[in-house]
């Protein structure tokens, strides 16, 4: 299905990849980007902490505790001591922050990760994911954009890769599915 509010004669229907539309110049093509799978991350999560009602929302932080890393181009696990910082704006979309670090399990190498992005749904799923309760992935709109930092010399490439996370939220753990833009 193709993205809600977008035209489907801008869509195929069965890969949804933008085409382009006629106003567009097409004697200048620009390539639409590949998605390369990463890894999946299963990340283990401590209570949620309030901070109160701030001028942008809520302001929110969860603890990160520790997890897995477990991918054709990565696999390790993740460092305890990270925070995924939020904002719970009034139209219950939650606006993710998190700072993590990753350690490598082929040679021990840290790497620093930044994920930024958004999680909304219809208010009853977020309620009921907000209790803890099980919830499918497809009822809500879990996204990141994730960039990674490291000075380790065999995971340097990850400086300039950009990954994309689709999200699952569980009562004690995130679990993210990363792929590498190309």
């Amino acid at each position: 299905a193709c993205p809600p509010g977008l035209s489907s004669s801008r869509w195929t229907a069965t890969s949804c990849k933008a085409t382009y539309p006629p106003a567009m110049n097409q004697d200048i093509p620009i390539p639409a980007p590949g998605f390369v799978p990463m890894c999946r991350i299963s990340c283990e999560v401590g209570a949620l902490e309030v901070l109160g009602i701030a001028p942008a929302g809520q302001r929110r932080c969860v603890p990160l505790t520790g997890g897995t890393v477990d991918g054709p181009e990565f696999r390790g696990e993740i460092v305890s001591g990270g925070v995924d910082w939020q904002w719970q704006h009034a139209d219950g979309t939650l606006e993710i922050d998190a700072h993590y670090m990753l350690k490598a399990a082929s040679d021990g190498a840290l790497i620093e990760v930044r994920s930024a992005g958004l999680r909304h749904g219809p208010a009853d799923v977020m309620r009921r994911l907000a209790l803890g309760e099980p919830v499918d992935p497809a009822q809500y709109f879990f996204r990141t954009c994730v960039r990674f930092t490291t000075g380790a010399p065999a995971w340097l490439h990850l400086n300039r890769t950009i990954a994309i996370a689709s999200g699952r939220r569980e009562a004690t753990r995130v679990l993210l599915d990363l792929w590498r833009l190309t």
